[in-house]
């Protein structure tokens, strides 16, 4: 859509060219499918996260250094398209509402180099080398799932002698009330306190009357 549109004569500030009806139309056509894209993005982000925050008490997430890893021009367009900070950000508050917990790994953790059998650490992992080779004892394992186990065990470590962990988001037993997480819900009544703006009816006879806010 965007080759199209270069191809039409579009506005010019210096010399004050108007632009054609056709780049006009595809521009329009340009900017439905923008809106489109992100919506569809937006809306598979949510989906993930309220399933992660509903299925597991404690989610992981790594402390990754974006800025560093977006200067591989050719990793760069991949890893901005994935929304890590979105991620992170919805899981924050997901797992609140959903009473279990988010641990973030630090960014110097080496999830990636270290044997999830034995704890060797690699000096060096290159990111060509997606199955993780261990010379100390030998293990053979998909490399991702290396790093999953070891943040697994993190986990694990963090867990021990603070009591039992949450065994899934809904069997907790609090949860975050609606004002925590950055306003009300519109579909849950509430009692309006005495005195404040949201009492709309006077008190009689010593009885406050219920009101709900919309």
């Amino acid at each position: 859509m965007s080759r199209a549109v270069s191809r039409k004569q579009g506005p010019d500030r210096r010399s004050g060219q108007q632009p054609s009806g056709r780049w006009q139309r595809a521009n329009a056509a340009r900017t439905r499918v923008h809106h489109r894209v992100a919506a569809l993005r937006r809306d598979a982000v949510h989906k993930l996260t309220t399933t992660l925050a509903g299925e597991y008490g404690t989610l992981v997430v790594e402390d990754l250094h974006i800025a560093g890893m977006v200067k591989n021009r050719r990793l760069a367009r991949a890893i901005s398209d994935a929304g890590f900070g979105e991620i992170r950000r919805q899981l924050a508050y997901k797992t609140e509402w959903k009473g279990g917990r988010l641990v973030v790994a630090g960014r110097w953790f080496a999830s990636s180099k270290t044997c999830s059998g034995c704890g060797a650490v690699k000096a060096k992992l290159a990111l060509s080398e997606r199955t993780y080779t261990c010379t100390a004892c030998g293990l053979i394992v998909d490399r991702d799932l290396n790093a999953a186990l070891n943040l697994a065990s993190l986990v694990k470590q963090t867990v021990a002698g603070s009591g039992p962990e949450t065994p899934n988001g809904r069997g907790a037993d609090r949860k975050t009330p609606p004002a925590g997480a950055g306003g009300w819900e519109t579909s849950t009544p509430h009692r309006a306190p005495p005195g404040s703006d949201g009492d709309l009816r006077p008190a009689m006879d010593g009885s406050l009357r219920n009101t709900e806010t919309q």
